[in-house]
Parts: C-alpha cells; sequence; structure tokens
C-alpha cells in the first residue's frame, strides 16, 4: 500500500476506533495486525456447537459515558444484556459482586434491608482510612472472612500476586453492593451486539480508505513502511523498544490459558460465568457462551481459564515495581515525535472496554485538535 498517511499496530479497540476516525476524515490508513483476525480481544465466532463464542474470554460490554454508546451504535444493533457471576464457596452458589444474599447464604444471617447490611459491613471490615494495597483495600470494605473465602486465592490464581503485593487500585474497583442487586455492572447502557464483537469491528473497518495487513508482525516488516505522518502503536510499550537500553526490564504481563470443552449436553451450568475463587481448582473461572444472547443448541461448550505468566499478554500486573519500569518507557515514548501509545498494554493501564473506546476518541480529538473534518 502506497501513500500511507496514518499506520497503526493493531486492529482491537484502540486501533480501530483511531482508524475509523482518520479514514473519515479522508486519510489513507494502514493497519498492520499479528493476528489473523480483527478485534483484538473482542475476537469472537461460531463454534462447532453452532454457539457464539468469544476467544479470548467473555466481553460484556458496559458504560455510563452518552459519547461512547452513541459511537458504538453507528456500527452495530444491540440488545440489552445484564451480566450477572456467580461463585462456588464452601461447596454453596453466591452472587458476584458481595450482596445481601452473599453474605445470608455464606453466614446464615436473615439481613433484609440496605441499613441492616451497611451494619454488617462495617462491624466485619477493617478499617483502613488509606489502603496501600489490595488487600487492605478488601478489608476495609468487606472484612477478613469474605477476604478469605473469595478474595485472597482468586487473586493469587489471577495475578500470580497475593492482594499485598498488588496496588489498592486493583480491588478497589470490585463493588460491593448494600442490597439484593446481582448484576455484576450497574451502568445505564449494558448491552451486546447483535451478531458479535467481530462484526461490530468489520463494521467499523469498512471504509475504503482502510487497509488491514493480517498475519503480520509489525516489528518484522517496519522498515518497509516510511513516509506516514503519524504511527499509533497499541501493543506492549516494552516490545516497541525492544529492551535497546540494558537499564529497560521487562514489564510483567499476565496471559490467560483458555482450555476449551464441547459437549454433548444442553447446558452445563446454570449461569454464563461461574467463579471458583478458593484453592481447590486452578482455574479462575468457567464460562459457558451459549447462555449470552440466550443461544440454543443441542450441544454446549465451556472454557475454564488458567491465568498464565507466559503467553499473550492480556493484563498489565499493577504494583510499584511495574509502574517505576513503566514510568521509564513512558518518558521515552514522550520523546518520540508523531508516535502515540494507545490502549491498555501501550499505556500499561487496565482499561473497560467503554474507557478503550473513550481514550481512543479522546486521543483523535486531542492530536488533530480540529485540524480535520470529518465526513
Amino acid at each position: 500500500m502506497k501513500n500511507i498517511d496514518i499506520l497503526i499496530i493493531g486492529a482491537g479497540i484502540s486501533g480501530a476506533t483511531l482508524a475509523e476516525r482518520y479514514a473519515s476524515a479522508g486519510k489513507k490508513v494502514l493497519i498492520i495486525e499479528k493476528r489473523n483476525h480483527i478485534a483484538g480481544n473482542c475476537y469472537d465466532y461460531y463454534d462447532e456447537t453452532g454457539v457464539l463464542v468469544s476467544k479470548y474470554g467473555a466481553h460484556l460490554f458496559h458504560t455510563n459515558d452518552e459519547k461512547v454508546w452513541e459511537y458504538v451504535n453507528r456500527f452495530a444493533d444491540w440488545y440489552p444484556w445484564e451480566h450477572r457471576v456467580v461463585a462456588r464457596v464452601d461447596d454453596k452458589t453466591v452472587p458476584i459482586p458481595v450482596n445481601i444474599t452473599t453474605v445470608n447464604t455464606l453466614f446464615n444471617e436473615n439481613i433484609q434491608t440496605e441499613e441492616e447490611m451497611q451494619n454488617w459491613l462495617e462491624a466485619n471490615r477493617v478499617a483502613f482510612e488509606q489502603p496501600e494495597n489490595g488487600e487492605e483495600a478488601v478489608l476495609n470494605r468487606v472484612g477478613t472472612v469474605l477476604y478469605e473465602k473469595m478474595f485472597k486465592h482468586y487473586t493469587k490464581k489471577q495475578w500470580d500476586k497475593f492482594p499485598e503485593e498488588l496496588h489498592a487500585s486493583v480491588l478497589e474497583r470490585i463493588p460491593v453492593r448494600h442490597n439484593h442487586d446481582d448484576r455484576y455492572f450497574s451502568d445505564a447502557h449494558q448491552a451486546l451486539p447483535k451478531g458479535g464483537y467481530t462484526k461490530l469491528f468489520e463494521n467499523i473497518l469498512n471504509h475504503p480508505n482502510i487497509t488491514v495487513l493480517l498475519n503480520t508482525d509489525y516489528f518484522e516488516v517496519k522498515d518497509q513502511y516510511q513516509g506516514y505522518e503519524k504511527l499509533f502503536y497499541t501493543g506492549p510499550v516494552d516490545r516497541f523498544f525492544a529492551f535497546q537500553d540494558e537499564l529497560m526490564e521487562k514489564l510483567e504481563y499476565r496471559s490467560i490459558n483458555f482450555v476449551t470443552e464441547h459437549l454433548d449436553q444442553e447446558y452445563f451450568q446454570e449461569n454464563s460465568v461461574v467463579n471458583y475463587p478458593g484453592r481447590d481448582v486452578d482455574f479462575t473461572r468457567i464460562v459457558e457462551y451459549k447462555h449470552f444472547g440466550n443461544q440454543q443448541s443441542a450441544k454446549t461448550s465451556i472454557v475454564k481459564e488458567f491465568t498464565v505468566d507466559e503467553g499473550e499478554p492480556y493484563y498489565p500486573v499493577p504494583n510499584e515495581k511495574n509502574q517505576l519500569i513503566y514510568e521509564k518507557y513512558k518518558k521515552k515514548a514522550d520523546q518520540l515525535e508523531d508516535v502515540y501509545f494507545v490502549g491498555r498494554l501501550a499505556n500499561y493501564k487496565y482499561f473497560n472496554m467503554d474507557q478503550a473506546f473513550r481514550n481512543a476518541l479522546d486521543l483523535f480529538e486531542t492530536v488533530e485538535a480540529g485540524n480535520l473534518q470529518l465526513s
């Protein structure tokens, strides 16, 4: 492809959104994607049972951001979906986030009102005015027993670190309800795209000014592409610099090993997602995608998720050591002209889906600052 105006590395949320914005402003855009598909970790497809499944774990769209909601509705029709999660704890099944039902089930309580729930939490919490790590953050909210049963070992499986080894912000994101609300999210907009996320991304990228090059590692071909106006990079920030400075260390990322089982039965479990916070199994959760959208099939598939160190990077590991390493990379990144680092891996920061869309939209507006006229 000749006459590239904008070069984008990665065809996930950040890359696709920036590509669409620039293409709509008349720029010629090339996306280079290492994988054999678009949509990044949102990629989904129909498996051998005829069920729409996600290759890289369940993705539930939820937002209070009206600008993002308006944007994604340009490219797909959405149907309402309020996500619910349950956990197997002490041979019992309880809702997550922690709510009145969770406490009543695990502790044989008879809490009925929000005031009673608040009183129970206040009586059990271990107060920290300013939690300094993940353990203190959880103890400050729910106390010792719930911490041990539902958070401590799940966090270890998820991050290979106990909560005290992580920033408080990691576990402060976890909601605790004072009522019977068992929805995982409480955002105004909770929905899934009809036909799946891959179709959504196909529509976002369906523009004559956009070319997508799959199965291509940017670092193997970067010398072939020169003369573009701007480059947007969405991959791991440390890989971009290839550890060229001996003082620069590799950042930690967590990956996930997805183990799929196809079953000759209608359903395996009662819910789309069942978490396993205890030490009795190595996996963190089982996802049965058939529940999403109430799909119909005589058979089903389940996916067990094992969080591991090696493999495709999914999550930054937010602790002080990694933050200090990242700051060194960010300093180098900020010195580059017309090169922008965007997204979860490039910014070494956890984004929800709507935050990833908003981050890319805001970056486009910031970089261009009204210079381009969108069609």
